[in-house]
């Protein structure tokens, strides 16, 4: 099979679901003749025009508002903003208004736009270009979440998450953007809800998602090199949550660690291991670990960074010392 770029991936996505339906539109910041920031819309303009590919004022909110007033009326907006951290600017557009349309109105309308954001750390643009707020974003009922760890499942996601009828946060790592893998041809879609068991594994299950899925199965290799066999479940995406793949794979190994990039103190991870807790505690072995961003602001410099980020080499001390116990 073909190899791309994550990035390319997410064009091709794109690319595909513009050809196949004219009600899909792009509107963001710098997202015409510049490309976007990372480049994923590059050549939009030149193909689709500027009526579908909307470049706009920096107003954040107005965006997500736009992008709501279109989708009641029948379009399918798919809505960059340039850093997730700037999504703390349409809170009030997301969280009171496309993610409760559906169920004010009694199911008679509903809101599918598509919000594409990249999100996290490692490359040093500091504590507000930095951060990871899908915990915040899970809080909201009405709203679905998806957050591809590869580069097919970038393309796959995207293409279900446009095709959704429901509004979807769109989660993209920056790190990811320039990873490459295999990705299909053609029509190619990836249900929500449907964690990937991304590695087979019998002692230690890892949870995690995004660009975390990439540092757990390095980890995993590298435990595999002491004998030790470990399990990853890349859970694509946060809402749906998988809870059957979760537990099943909780209660095979009994041992478990969750890993998330944003920060420790009620995040992802504290609502995944309360699952597994209520769920399936009488086959865990061993206490939960949990493995997260310092509660603290992303800082500037690399080495403060990646100070506290978790990471392959905290994973692999945490599966060891969980073996210990």
């Amino acid at each position: 099979m073909r190899e791309l770029y994550y990035s390319h991936a997410l064009r091709e996505a794109l690319w595909e679901e513009m050809e196949r339906d004219e009600r899909v539109f792009l509107l963001g910041e710098d997202i015409g003749a510049y490309g976007g920031a990372f480049k994923v819309t590059a050549g939009f303009l030149a193909r689709f025009g500027s009526e579908r590919v909307r470049d706009t004022p920096i107003s954040e909110n107005t965006l997500v508002g736009v992008a709501t007033g279109a989708a009641l009326l029948g379009m399918r907006p798919v809505v960059e903003i340039m850093f997730m951290d700037f999504i703390t600017l349409a809170m009030d557009q997301i969280v009171n208004h496309a993610a409760k349309i559906y169920y004010m109105y009694g199911g008679q309308r509903s809101v599918p736009w598509v919000l594409r954001t990249p999100a996290g750390a490692g490359r040093a643009y500091g504590p507000t270009h930095s951060q990871s707020w899908e915990a915040w974003l899970l809080h909201t009922p009405g709203l679905k979440i998806a957050c591809p760890a590869t580069p097919a499942d970038a393309k796959g996601l995207l293409k279900t998450a446009i095709r959704d009828d429901n509004p979807v946060l769109f989660v993209e790592n920056k790190l990811l953007y320039g990873t490459r893998g295999p990705v299909p041809e053609g029509e190619y879609l990836v249900p929500f809800g449907q964690a990937r068991v991304a590695r087979e594994g019998e002692e230690v299950t890892i949870i995690t998602y995004s660009r975390m899925v990439r540092e757990a199965e390095a980890a995993a290799d590298a435990l595999a090199q002491q004998g030790l066999s470990v399990e990853v479940l890349d859970l694509r995406t946060l809402c749906p949550l998988d809870l059957e793949a979760i537990t099943a794979s909780a209660a095979k190994t009994g041992r478990v660690i969750l890993v998330e990039e944003g920060p420790r103190t009620g995040g992802v991870c504290a609502e995944l291991g309360f699952q597994i807790f209520e769920q399936v505690f009488d086959y865990l072995d061993a206490p939960l670990v949990r493995l997260a961003a310092e509660d603290v602001p992303i800082p500037c410099s690399p080495t403060l960074e990646n100070a506290l980020l978790p990471n392959r080499h905290r994973i692999v001390q945490a599966v060891v010392r969980l073996l210990e116990r």
